[in-house]
């Protein structure tokens, strides 16, 4: 029987194991009783949304349902958590892994070119051609044959999750995308509860540096950026999982944060502290001129209170904004269809 937290990582309301929740959990596995089989109908994930009318329809939804309690899931599995602590790394994890170290490597096989632009170097569309042409066996070399079904609708959220390929930009909407890619893994359980740490600490964290290398070398555009005003050009939950692997921690207070022997020394170990030893190596001037947002955080005394914070902020600053969500594709696994018992 399936317990509330193997529910809650699926991103599924532990209140309603009904039979739709069970068709997407199950796959194409067969049960040994045959009233027990059940069919899921996958298919390529289509867009939704279109204009801020649409907005409430995103947020009864059960893909949204499903997102916030995948996400808040992982925010709790990693509570307290080094990255180089001791937990659970499956096979699927470290195949996560080294597809996304093979993804690294293209873009060294596909330099930028020399154009007189200084933003959005067009090599990428390149680079994002050959993602999209070999999606499919990425994912396969991940999770094996016999996921065979689904892989044509997860692979979908992979290739969005590196970047617009017309406008050469990267933002908090494309990082939803690997979320929901994680999130497909588990709702039809290539990965299982035991991996939610390690599909953080091992194979988010490894996503984050891989997408640095695609900003940078393609020189991307922020998609939607606030500038000084936002948490930060690119990225969003890094900030929301870092700061939950902080709670508790003697030493490190938001207050410390800032401290350039703080983020130096414990970069490796928390996604926060890395995350900040990135923007100081990218921005010039003083913090809390360019990172505003992050400089009013190191005010707040406790790090369950930064954490909660961020949780609210992601769901009013991405979740509830139109021009990231608008592009948020629907299939079977994540739904447009009305969450029920919400």
């Amino acid at each position: 029987m399936e317990t509330a937290s193997e529910a809650q990582i699926k991103g599924e309301n532990d209140t309603q194991t009904d039979t739709s929740q069970t068709e997407v959990t199950k796959t194409e596995e067969q049960t040994q009783d045959s009233t027990e089989t059940t069919t899921t109908q996958y298919k390529v994930p289509t867009k939704e949304i279109y204009e801020p009318q649409d907005l409430k329809k995103w947020e009864e939804s059960e893909a949204y349902r499903d997102l916030v309690g995948f996400i808040t899931a992982i925010n709790d599995a990693v509570k307290g958590k080094k990255i180089s602590d001791s937990y659970p790394v499956s096979q699927t994890i470290e195949n996560l892994v080294a597809m996304l170290d093979k993804m690294s490597n293209w873009i060294d096989e596909i330099p930028p070119i020399d154009q007189p632009q200084r933003f959005g170097n067009k090599a990428f569309r390149d680079y994002f051609k050959r993602v999209k042409e070999n999606a499919e066996a990425l994912v396969r070399k991940v999770v094996g044959d016999k996921f065979e079904a689904c892989i044509p609708e997860i692979s979908t959220y992979l290739v969005e999750s590196i970047g617009n390929d017309t406008r050469i930009d990267y933002g908090s909407g494309h990082e939803l995308a690997f979320a929901a890619f994680l999130c497909c893994l588990f709702k039809v359980e290539a990965l299982t509860e035991q991996d939610a740490p390690a599909a953080a600490l091992k194979v988010f964290e490894r996503y984050l540096h891989f997408v640095r290398k695609l900003q940078t070398v393609y020189r991307m555009e922020p998609a939607g950026s606030h500038g000084v005003w936002s948490l930060d050009d690119f990225q969003f939950l890094p900030f929301m999982w870092g700061s939950s692997q902080l709670i508790g921690h003697k030493r490190i207070l938001p207050k410390s944060f800032v401290n350039p022997d703080i983020y130096e020394h414990f970069a490796k170990d928390y996604m926060f502290l890395g995350c900040i030893k990135y923007i100081n190596q990218v921005k010039t001037g003083p913090f809390a001129e360019h990172s505003n947002q992050l400089w009013n955080i190191s005010g707040v005394p406790h790090w369950e209170k930064v954490n909660s914070g961020f949780i609210k902020m992601y769901k009013a600053e991405v979740l509830g904004k139109c021009p990231v969500v608008q592009h948020f594709l629907f299939g079977s696994l994540l739904s447009i269809q009305p969450a029920t018992g919400t």
